[in-house]
């Protein structure tokens, strides 16, 4: 039996395999089993904690107040190819009718 590896991220023994992916369960993190991991890996998770990656489309889940408008967001809005940003807000995109913007994505789902 293979000795699995200790996470990455917390180093716990506890990981697992699932297909071709290694999951602490502690930490939630995930890794390829093909792909050196470093401790510097910039990983966004959206509001179901799927990896998000540059170029992603994404779906609002919330409708979310713009500062300095009168205007919201609205829940269900599609925002297309999306730039992951290791900022405060972790995704840059531009939204039709409202334009650049930055959000987070715990407020967002892959689709």
């Amino acid at each position: 039996m293979e000795a699995m590896p200790n996470c990455p991220k917390c180093n716990s023994e506890y990981t697992y395999e699932d297909g071709e992916l290694y999951i602490c369960p502690e930490c939630a993190y995930e890794w390829s089993k093909n792909q050196d991991v470093t401790e510097d890996e910039f990983v966004v998770k959206d509001s179901n904690g799927v990896i998000l990656q540059n170029g992603d489309t994404v779906m609002v889940i919330k409708d979310l107040k713009l500062k300095g408008s009168s205007s919201s967001i609205k829940s269900g809005t599609k925002v297309k190819n999306i730039k992951l940003v290791d900022e405060d807000h972790n995704i840059d995109c531009k939204i039709d009718g409202f334009g650049a913007m930055g959000l987070k994505s715990e407020f967002v789902k892959k689709i």
